[in-house]
């Protein structure tokens, strides 16, 4: 399903993560750690070297109980440096998200394991992926995945040739 409406969408700013060349087409993307659909357009955004990709939390509990410790987790990694390695971590394995596959993630990553369990459960993450998901909902967003591309969104299943 493909939306091509024009939505305001937050800029993308210091806190938001992104990665690709700076002058690469602007991706923003809405996802949840335990959508199967997101991880198969991560596996995609990554194979195209001239994006500039920004990922945002839009964890959908209702669906998907374990993709706001998922969020959270990754928000923990970033702390440490680590946010990319842990998303892309994350949805390589979407099937193992309960706490004891997210320590051994984290040992994984070089991370200090004890601090990411502390920084996980903290408030300050939470609000972190709140905001994500309340300026998610702002825009539009409804689904997973959601993209912005050029300021356009595209929701659920992204067809190939919006990327």
């Amino acid at each position: 399903m493909t939306d091509l409406r024009s939505a305001p969408i937050p800029p993308v700013g210091d806190s938001d993560h992104v990665r690709g060349p700076a002058d690469g087409i602007e991706v923003i993307e809405y996802g949840d750690f335990e959508c199967p659909f997101c991880a198969a357009l991560s596996a995609r955004l990554a194979a195209r070297a001239a994006l500039r990709h920004t990922f945002r939390h839009f964890p959908v509990r209702s669906s998907h109980p374990r993709a706001w410790a998922a969020a959270c987790a990754a928000e923990a990694a970033a702390l440490q440096g680590r946010f990319w390695e842990m998303h892309d971590s994350l949805f390589e394995d979407q099937a193992r998200l309960e706490d004891p596959h997210l320590w051994r993630r984290a040992r994984e990553l070089g991370l200090d394991v004890e601090r990411f369990d502390s920084d996980r459960r903290s408030e300050a993450v939470a609000a972190r992926v709140r905001e994500d998901f309340r300026g998610g909902v702002r825009a539009g967003v409804v689904t997973t995945p959601t993209v912005f591309v050029d300021g356009r969104m595209h929701a659920g299943r992204i067809d190939e040739g919006v990327l």
